[in-house]
């Protein structure tokens, strides 16, 4: 007897059905975003711009940053459209 049991589609459902929820959750997630642009550009900057910094431990930590903003430049801006 074969499995049947295969999703051919899916509905995605709005998080919030009132306005002022979506407007929430689209502040929310801007703030998220901003300040992890913020954070991980100070992190980026401080290790690119001092000297002292060029040792392993910050050249693992400023590809940590580089890839913790290409991670969050691609999931929150989506998410923030979807929200509203």
């Amino acid at each position: 007897m074969p499995n049947s049991s295969s999703i051919s589609e899916f509905l995605l459902l709005a998080l919030a059905d009132t306005r002022q929820l979506q407007l929430l959750h689209f502040w929310l997630l801007l703030g998220i975003y901003l300040a992890a642009l913020l954070g991980n550009g100070l992190i980026s900057t401080a290790v690119a711009c001092d000297h002292r910094l060029h040792t392993p431990m910050y050249f693992f930590l400023l590809n940590l940053a580089l890839l913790d903003l290409g991670c969050i430049s691609t999931t929150l801006p989506k998410a923030m459209a979807n929200a509203l």
